[in-house]
């Protein structure tokens, strides 16, 4: 077997080079129910997805230090943002046997391995993508911890509207979904809005000089962009450099990643979020999530992509857990685990995760939050 890369998580993460059945198996302490996951470890996409890896791990290690619980462990693969890589690792980690998949960090590439998860009986849970692709058509046994693009975007469309804004500027991946420009479309028009340019990039381009040019030519008065950080932060700097006088609005996708790079930079952006707010005094979920991340140490820091895999984390446990109870705490099967989430109804502190049969959409949460141009986060 050609060598991949391979993370292992919770209690502890380990490298390693080798790949062996991973299916739920009984250690000497309970069983131990195993995850897998593809995702972005390395290329332009790799601190997302490391985020979003390190949040389920340290949900994880959390859950398995408490006395009496079953060992949850996570097996990661990179695939470095490609759509192909995800497909075979998915492939890969069905065959060793995991329980299910939680936190596939590309959306269309996940879109594509639904048919493999449904034949398979097998779970593909907290897919870090609001993609409209996993969330129509045969997509019954994929469980989403987080809204879709179509609630972020009406979200940014009414946002438009309140401001009475009407030249509008929209960059998206040449690769997105169908589905995903179908709602971006329904959502303005909801508001009487047409774009006045509409502009395809590519997820691994790092040259956007020309559609910055585009955008300042077009004297739109707010840029919309649902794309990963890369591309975003390098159109956000063109045109702040070119002294672009009006608004960028980014899509959840950009993660901390984005907010970290403006902030560091001092340039301001609107972004959507999925998840409460990592200072957020109000969300139990993020207090939680402060207390497990500090137990789990590393580098690894709570943000909102971070927080994002800690919920879907956190909600893949209680599955298990409610999985085994049925089964008499011996070993869940895939098809059981499924059984389990779709009934899952769960309050992870402040954050609800709540599906039902036909309905796999677990979370309705978005909210926006600004950073000013001095680096601070407002709003």
């Amino acid at each position: 077997m050609k060598r991949r890369h391979l993370v292992i998580g919770s209690p502890a993460i380990v490298a390693g080079s080798m790949l062996a059945p991973w299916a739920a198996t009984r250690a000497a302490n309970g069983p131990v129910i195993k995850f897998g996951q593809s995702a972005s470890l390395s290329g332009g996409q790799a601190a997302y997805g490391k985020d979003i890896r390190d949040g389920i791990t340290a949900a994880f290690a959390a859950a398995s230090a408490v006395p009496g619980s079953p060992r949850f462990e996570l097996v990661t693969l990179d695939d470095g943002g490609v759509k192909d890589r995800c497909i075979q690792n998915v492939n890969t980690l069905v065959e060793g046997g995991v329980s299910a998949i939680v936190g596939l960090t590309n959306g269309i590439a996940a879109e594509a391995c639904v048919p493999l998860a449904n034949k398979e009986q097998m779970a593909l849970l907290g897919t870090a993508s609001g993609n409209m692709g996993l969330r129509t058509g045969v997509s019954g046994g994929v469980f989403h911890v987080r809204a879709g693009y179509d609630l972020e975007y009406k979200r940014m469309a009414n946002y438009i509207k309140e401001f009475g804004m009407r030249r509008i500027g929209y960059v998206y991946l040449k690769d997105t979904s169908p589905a995903n420009l179908a709602v971006m479309t329904q959502a303005l028009n909801a508001v009487q809005i047409t774009p006045t340019v509409s502009i395809a990039i590519e997820r691994a381009g790092t040259n956007f000089e020309d559609v910055a040019a585009s955008l300042m030519a077009a004297k739109v008065d707010i840029v919309l962009i649902s794309a990963n950080a890369g591309p975003v932060a390098t159109i956000i700097d063109h045109m702040s450099n070119a002294k672009y006088p009006g608004l960028f609005y980014a899509s959840s996708y950009a993660g901390q990643g984005l907010m970290d790079t403006l902030t560091a930079r001092k340039q301001s952006c609107i972004m959507s979020m999925v998840v409460p707010r990592p200072n957020s005094g109000a969300a139990n979920v993020v207090s939680r999530a402060k207390q497990d991340f500090a137990a789990f140490g590393g580098e690894a820091k709570l943000g909102i992509t971070t927080l994002e895999g800690y919920i879907a984390g956190r909600t893949a446990i209680e599955a298990a857990r409610a999985a085994l109870k049925v089964s008499g705490g011996e070993r869940v099967s895939r098809a059981r685990l499924k059984e389990s989430i779709a009934g899952l109804r769960t309050d992870l502190g402040g954050y609800r995760v709540e599906f039902a049969p036909g309905v796999t959409q677990g979370s309705q949460y978005v909210d926006l939050i600004a950073i000013d141009r001095y680096g601070r986060l407002v709003g």
